[in-house]
């Protein structure tokens, strides 16, 4: 007989990254500038043909990334990616009907895992300035609440928790036994981390991704950081060989070479900086810096101006609705600093 699952079918989805290659990409959080050549070459160069012939073994670099973050491997698991990760953390520690509790707007995944899980998934709205009352999110942490999804820093958002609200929460959590699940897809942007809390206290996990400063989002890589036992129920839901040996290879050695790792940071920050400062000097408002993306309040149509610097500019950026006193804005993605000159020179053309 044959079956579809109600729930896939009634599943609502977007497929809108296709076509987008010679465009400036600012609308999915990619490093628009990548990986130097030189170094991507010097990599490939060590590659044979048993390299890719073979299945990816993922001790070796497992061991890498443990001594990388201060850690035993018992307490990481890598991933395709920090979303596969999240997706087995709501498979495995909610129940079908289970309560996950998650701030909205965030990342489009969680709610989309949740309804694919048949989960109830409950939305903390932001206040209408653009931040974050704790106090709204302990609200809905009820008995029955199986899942606590939080980011550090938040995606479209950018915003972060301080220490003291962050163990607020926390402790709601212990006492109430409820899973938490941070996503700090954007660490390294913004440093505060909360690893420490994955990595020496039960029922929390941690995930990552390589994907944003590590500029590998065409390689696919992630790990998921929990207790011991933890990330073993992780690890029974992944597939066979689900990390890619290309992944491994660079990011081990990005993680090998520090100065890598810091030229991307020092690009990163005068990119953002020289952003922040043309945003200040031309008069426009700006939110959410945190992580490698800004909303921007534009004086005319930011819908129109999307489709524009698409057609005219072939740069690719994002308009969200609702965004508090924002009204409609622009969501950019921050690089290096040649790039933000070509977007603030587009928005200014385009913009009046």
């Amino acid at each position: 007989m044959y079956y579809l699952d109600s729930r896939i079918e009634n599943l609502y989805r977007i497929f809108d990254q296709n076509e987008r290659k010679d465009y400036l990409r600012l609308d999915l959080n990619e490093n628009p500038g990548g990986l130097p050549q030189e170094f991507i070459d010097r990599v490939l160069a060590e590659v044979t043909p048993l390299f890719v012939a073979q299945y990816p073994e993922t001790l070796h670099f497992t061991e890498v990334l443990a001594k990388f973050l201060g850690t035993d491997i018992q307490h990481l698991c890598l991933v395709n990616g920090s979303a596969e990760g999240i997706r087995y953390v709501i498979q495995a520690f909610t129940s079908p009907g289970g309560r996950i509790v998650g701030v909205v707007p965030s990342y489009f995944m969680f709610q989309v895992y949740s309804e694919m899980y048949g989960r109830d998934f409950v939305k903390v709205p932001y206040n209408e300035d653009l931040s974050m009352d704790i106090n709204n999110i302990i609200a809905e942490m009820t008995d029955d609440t199986q899942l606590l999804i939080l980011l550090n820093p938040n995606n479209p958002m950018g915003n972060v928790y301080s220490d003291e609200e962050f163990e607020r929460i926390m402790q709601e959590a212990r006492e109430k036994q409820i899973t938490v699940l941070v996503d700090e897809a954007y660490h390294y942007f913004y440093p505060k981390t909360f690893i420490k809390y994955a990595l020496e206290q039960e029922h929390v996990f941690v995930t990552r991704t390589f994907s944003k400063l590590f500029s590998m989002a065409g390689c696919r890589l992630g790990y998921v950081a929990g207790w011991s036992e933890g990330v073993k129920m992780v690890q029974k839901l992944c597939t066979p060989h689900n990390t890619n040996a290309f992944a491994m290879k660079f990011a081990e050695e990005i993680i090998e070479h520090p100065e890598v790792l810091n030229a991307l940071i020092a690009n990163f920050n005068e990119g953002r900086q020289y952003l922040i400062d043309a945003l200040d000097a031309n008069g426009y408002q700006h939110k959410g810096e945190a992580g490698n993306f800004i909303f921007i309040k534009v004086n005319t149509d930011a819908e129109k101006i999307v489709a524009r610097m698409k057609a005219e500019k072939k740069i690719l950026i994002k308009s969200y609705a609702n965004v508090g006193d924002f009204g409609t804005c622009l969501r950019v993605s921050i690089g290096e600093k040649k790039f933000m000159e070509q977007f603030m020179n587009a928005l200014l053309e385009l913009d009046k």
